[in-house]
C-alpha cells in the first residue's frame, strides 16, 4: 500500500509540474512569436509607406528609443499595375530570382486578406491597393523561424531537465512525507497482531475450561466452581484487554471521550494511592509521598486518575521485594509535576524509547505472570497527551525508574484535542 501511494504522490506531482511548464513555455513561446511578428510587420509597413527611391531609414548606435523598428530584416518590394502586370521591384539586402518574384507576387495576390505567410518559401508579405497599382512587400522570415526554433529547444531541453531534478525531489519528498505514514502502517499491523495474539490466550484458556465442563456435565456448579472461577478472572482479562484496545483505538481517531472540569490532584492522587500501600506492603514495598496539598488540575477526572494508577501499579510491580516507591508531587510557574520512582532492575538503556509503545515489555515472562498486557504504559502516555502534557523516564541503577508528568494548569481547549 505505501509503495502505491508513493508512485501516487510522485505521479500527481509529475503531473502538476508538467502541466505548469508546458502553460509557462508555451506562453514563453506565444508571446515571443507575437513579438517577432509584430517586428517583422512593422517593418513590412515601413517599407510600404517608403517613397520610391527613399533610402531605407538607418539605425544609429545607441539609439534604444522603442519605438524605432527599422528594416534590419531582409526584404524586397514589388510594385504592380492594375492589371497585375510587374512594374518594378526595389531589393533591400536581398537577392531574389525574376521567376520567384513572380511566384510570390502571384500567390500573395490570390490571398485575399492581403497580409500573410509562405512558409515554404519563408517569407511573410503586405498587400495593399492603391489607385495606381498594388504595392507588395515581402520579408524573409528565417531570422523568426530560427529564433522560434532555438527557443522551443532550449525550453526543451530546460524542461526534461527541470523535470528529471524534480522527479528526483519528488522522489525524496515523497519518501520523507510518506515516512510517518509507513511508521503508522507498520505500528498497526503490529498492533493488531499483538492484540490477537494477546486476545488468543484467555480465549483458550476460556475455551479448555469450557471443555471441562461440558465433560463434567453430571457434577454440581461447586464441584467445578474452580473451572468457572478460572473461566471468569480470563473474561474479566480479556474485558480489561479489549477496553484498554479501545481507549487506544479511540485515541487513534481523536474521539476519546472528553469530560473537562477542575478537580484537586492533590486529593485524587492521594485517594489513589491510599489503596496501594496494602499492596505494597503484601509486596514488601515501602511508599513514600510528599504531595503538596491543593493543586488544581484541568481535564478529565476519570483519565486523571487511570493515569495516577497506571504508575502506581507499574512502580509497585518494579520495585521488587524489599524495594521504595516515591511520589513527589508539586506546582511552579503554571505547571504541575508529578514524579514516580520506584527502585529495583533499571529498564536498559537502548529499551527507553520504546516502553511506551503498546505491547512492549521489558520483562515479557513476567509481566505475563502478572497479568499485564504491556498496554499501561501507552494508556499513561496517550492521557498525558490528550491534556496537552509531557511524559519522561529516566532510568539507571543507582537512582532507580523515575517517570515524570508535566500537565499545565491552565485551562486546556480540549475539543481542538
Amino acid at each position: 500500500m505505501i509503495g502505491s501511494l508513493r508512485k501516487k504522490f510522485i505521479l500527481i506531482n509529475m503531473t502538476l509540474v508538467s502541466l505548469v511548464l508546458i502553460i509557462v513555455f508555451a506562453s514563453i513561446l506565444f508571446f515571443n512569436y507575437q513579438w517577432l511578428k509584430m517586428e517583422t510587420n512593422d517593418v513590412l509597413i515601413r517599407i510600404m509607406q517608403n517613397q520610391e527611391g527613399m533610402a531605407p531609414p538607418t539605425l544609429q548606435v545607441g539609439d534604444h528609443r522603442m519605438d524605432k523598428r527599422e528594416p534590419m530584416l531582409p526584404v524586397f518590394r514589388v510594385d504592380l499595375d492594375t492589371e497585375g502586370q510587374l512594374l518594378s521591384v526595389t531589393l533591400d539586402n536581398i537577392e531574389v530570382s525574376e521567376e520567384m518574384i513572380a511566384e510570390v507576387a502571384e500567390r500573395a495576390l490570390e490571398d485575399e486578406d492581403g497580409r500573410g505567410m509562405l512558409l515554404d518559401l519563408g517569407l511573410r508579405y503586405l498587400r495593399e491597393e492603391g489607385p495606381f497599382g498594388t504595392r507588395i512587400v515581402f520579408a524573409d522570415i528565417s531570422r523568426e523561424v530560427s529564433s522560434m526554433t532555438n527557443l522551443f529547444i532550449t525550453l526543451l531541453l530546460v524542461g526534461l531537465g527541470g523535470l528529471t531534478a524534480f522527479f528526483f525531489i519528488s522522489l525524496f519528498l515523497a519518501n520523507m512525507a510518506l515516512r510517518p505514514v509507513q511508521k503508522a502502517w507498520d505500528q498497526q499491523r503490529q498492533f493488531v497482531a499483538d492484540a490477537s495474539h494477546e486476545l488468543r490466550t484467555p480465549l483458550t484458556v476460556i475455551l479448555a475450561n469450557t471443555d471441562i465442563l461440558l465433560s463434567h456435565r453430571q457434577d454440581t456448579i461447586e464441584q467445578q466452581a474452580k473451572w468457572i472461577e478460572y473461566t471468569e478472572a480470563e473474561a474479566l482479562r480479556m474485558k480489561q484487554l479489549v477496553e484498554d484496545l479501545l481507549f487506544l483505538a479511540k485515541s487513534d481517531t481523536i474521539t476519546v471521550p472528553m469530560e473537562p472540569s477542575k478537580l484537586n490532584g492533590s486529593d485524587a492522587l492521594w485517594n489513589t494511592l491510599l489503596p496501594f500501600e496494602s499492596v505494597a506492603y503484601e509486596q514488601g514495598v515501602a511508599i513514600q509521598s510528599e504531595i503538596t496539598p491543593d493543586i488544581e488540575l484541568q481535564g478529565d477526572p476519570g483519565q486523571l486518575k487511570q493515569l495516577f494508577v497506571i504508575l502506581l501499579d507499574n512502580a509497585c510491580k518494579y520495585a521488587g521485594s524489599g524495594g521504595t516507591i516515591t511520589v513527589t508531587f508539586d506546582s511552579k510557574h503554571e505547571q504541575a509535576y508529578l514524579s514516580v520512582n520506584n527502585t529495583g532492575e533499571p529498564i536498559p538503556e537502548e529499551q527507553l524509547d520504546r516502553i511506551f509503545e503498546r505491547f512492549y515489555r521489558v520483562d515479557s515472562s513476567r509481566v505475563r505472570q502478572e497479568g499485564g498486557y504491556g498496554l499501561g504504559l501507552a494508556i499513561a502516555k496517550t492521557i498525558v497527551d490528550n491534556h496537552r502534557g509531557q511524559i519522561a523516564v529516566e532510568s539507571t541503577a543507582d537512582k532507580g525508574t523515575t517517570f515524570t508528568i508535566r500537565l499545565p494548569l491552565k485551562s486546556v481547549d480540549f475539543t481542538k484535542i
